[in-house]
């Protein structure tokens, strides 16, 4: 079987739209992918996955490293940092390391093991280091549109 291939069968019970990539059951690939269509696996990736479009994680998935992407769904096993709009970890999906989302979904019977951020991504203001200051008009735009109260 391919490592790309844009069968139907190869992931039954989700429907990709016809700009899907697909690393099959079987397979294993290391290295960093850059897309900009939804990507499914099945088979063993490691490395870094930035997708503007959707990642599903299959049963039989299994992915090491870093996922930056709109949406994840995870069926199979994930190690690593993600970076989502939404994650969705369904059951008997596992997730270990770090989530920052907008929206977390953890399924009856999915595990997730780790630290998760989740933040509203619409309105994401800007971190400042250590050495950097906020001032302080925008520090208040901030607590007031997060009603966050100051004592």
């Amino acid at each position: 079987m391919a490592i790309f291939n844009n069968s139907d069968s190869a992931h039954k019970g989700t429907k990709p739209d016809t700009n899907t990539t697909i690393i099959t059951a079987g397979s294993t690939i290391k290295g960093e992918m850059t897309l900009a269509c939804n990507l499914y696996v099945d088979g063993e990736f490691e490395g870094t996955i930035n997708s503007s479009k959707e990642v599903n994680i299959g049963k039989s998935g299994h992915i090491k490293g870093d996922i930056s992407t709109t949406r994840l769904v995870v069926q199979g096993y994930v190690e690593g940092s993600i970076s989502a709009a939404r994650v969705e970890i369904k059951a008997h999906g596992r997730v270990s390391g770090s989530i920052e989302s907008g929206e977390l979904v953890i399924e009856a019977k999915g595990i997730f093991e780790g630290e998760s951020i989740v933040k509203d991504v619409t309105a994401a203001p800007k971190k400042a280091s250590h050495n950097e200051s906020i001032p302080a008009d925008t520090l208040k735009s901030l607590i007031n549109d997060n009603e966050v109260k100051v004592s």
